[in-house]
């Protein structure tokens, strides 16, 4: 192959495919439907110019037979005259018409069958015009049904996508919050036990040792006093007792 038939192949292949693409069945299809109304009306335009034809034909004929009749009273009358020489040109000329006449009556049987050929021929045609017809809106339906679904589907694909992209963007979000919620917990953990330093604490865990110990050391002190106290009370009950024996 050539290289411009190699070219011409590839136009004509990426031509059909963008017509293909462009291309409305339904549309195509009134397109064709009018051109076989265009043919049916071209075919019975045949028709009536046909039997146009023939019924010209048929008034020749009777013309030519009134004028063959009109001769032979002619001829009659010349006879009667004792005029054969009319007579005689009277039926030649009669002679002549019934020739003309017998080629009219073979172009009108031609004719005619001809006639009922286009008329036959055009019957049919508008039987298959009828025919196309209904199948052209049944297909049109079933394409807009077709093409109407497809719509539907392209939407509930899309709407699928979209749903998907929200669940997988929600299990993110789940996801994102059972990790902080997990490592919230571990945190309070994690302080509980000390392990931590929690930060937003005014005092730190040594300083909160030491305030312990210091606690402890003032109860203890308070403890010695009281005891002391107490101690020294009891002591001067004794000298007092022994002083009054």
């Amino acid at each position: 192959m050539s290289l411009v038939n190699r070219i011409s192949t590839i136009f004509k292949a990426k031509t059909n495919k963008v017509l293909n693409k462009i291309e409305d069945p339904r549309e195509t299809l009134d397109l064709s439907y009018e051109e076989q109304l265009d043919n049916l009306t071209k075919m019975r335009r045949a028709v009536a110019d046909v039997a146009t034809a023939r019924k010209r034909l048929e008034l020749q004929a009777e013309q030519l037979k009134a004028q063959a009749d009109k001769l032979a009273e002619q001829a009659k009358a010349a006879l009667a005259q004792n005029n054969e020489t009319l007579a005689r040109e009277a039926l030649t000329r009669r002679e002549a018409l019934a020739a003309q006449l017998a080629e009219l009556e073979t172009q009108h049987a031609q004719i005619a069958d001809q006639e009922a050929k286009l008329v036959e021929a055009s019957s049919r045609l508008q039987s298959q015009v009828e025919a196309f017809r209904t199948k052209k809106e049944t297909i049109k339906a079933t394409y807009t049904a077709a093409e109407a679904q497809s719509k539907i589907s392209e939407s509930v694909a899309g709407i699928s996508g979209t749903m998907s992209d929200a669940g997988a963007s929600l299990q993110r979000a789940q996801d994102k919050v059972a990790e902080m919620q997990a490592r919230s917990g571990a945190l309070d953990e994690l302080l509980s036990s000390g392990a931590l330093t929690d930060l937003t604490s005014t005092h730190d865990d040594i300083q909160a040792q030491l305030d312990k110990v210091s606690a402890t050391s003032s109860v203890d002190a308070q403890l010695a006093a009281m005891k002391q106290e107490l101690g020294s009370g009891a002591a001067g009950a004794l000298e007092t007792g022994e002083g009054g024996k």
